[in-house]
């Protein structure tokens, strides 16, 4: 892939993700992103690509959904990149208004992901977009989300992804877009 026209914005978006050994907890390596949110060139650079992959692989998308909360930083602009809406995956308490839930299970404990039940109507074609991919859940409950919606997952999106954790086994059978693997 040394050839390709991604091949330099994959390198820059690369020197722009830190690693941070013993994060949150002992013997997780955590890859930070704000790095990329402070340089123009490198945010300019992942939502370049996630905007090829996606003209190039679906003809149509209705929405893309960002999952709480660094998926709230990448799905605006590539939403409006591509006209179309962004709808918000957030963590239970955090939406006002009718909402649907899935609860889901972490290392530590169960969370709850919630959208407004007007945010995306059945049959829609919906991105999910966040930072990382790295167990699985969070994403695997946005799909499921969606499922419950009625609306069709055509992808998932993430900077990073974590391939020693297999997350995008959990995510089967939706695929999985992933600029960067560790």
């Amino acid at each position: 892939m040394a050839d390709s026209p991604e091949e330099p914005k994959l390198q820059l978006i690369s020197t722009r993700i830190r690693a941070f050994p013993d994060f949150p907890k002992k013997g997780i390596l955590f890859r930070d992103i704000c790095p990329i949110l402070k340089d123009p060139a490198a945010l300019t650079a992942v939502i370049d690509l996630f905007e090829d992959h996606v003209r190039k692989n679906y003809q149509q998308v209705d929405l893309i959904a960002g999952l709480d909360a660094r998926g709230f930083l990448f799905g605006p602009l590539l939403a409006q990149r591509l006209g179309v809406g962004f709808v918000l995956i957030r963590k239970k308490g955090k939406l006002p208004g009718p909402t649907f839930s899935v609860e889901y299970n972490l290392e530590y404990g169960q969370a709850e992901a919630v959208v407004q039940e007007d945010s995306v109507s059945p049959g829609q074609k919906i991105l999910l977009i966040d930072d990382v991919l790295a167990t699985g859940g969070t994403l695997f409950a946005a799909c499921e989300l969606m499922k419950k919606m009625q609306a069709e997952v055509l992808s998932c999106m993430v900077v990073i992804e974590m391939k020693d954790l297999r997350g995008v086994d959990k995510l089967k059978p939706h695929s999985v877009f992933s600029l960067v693997q560790y």
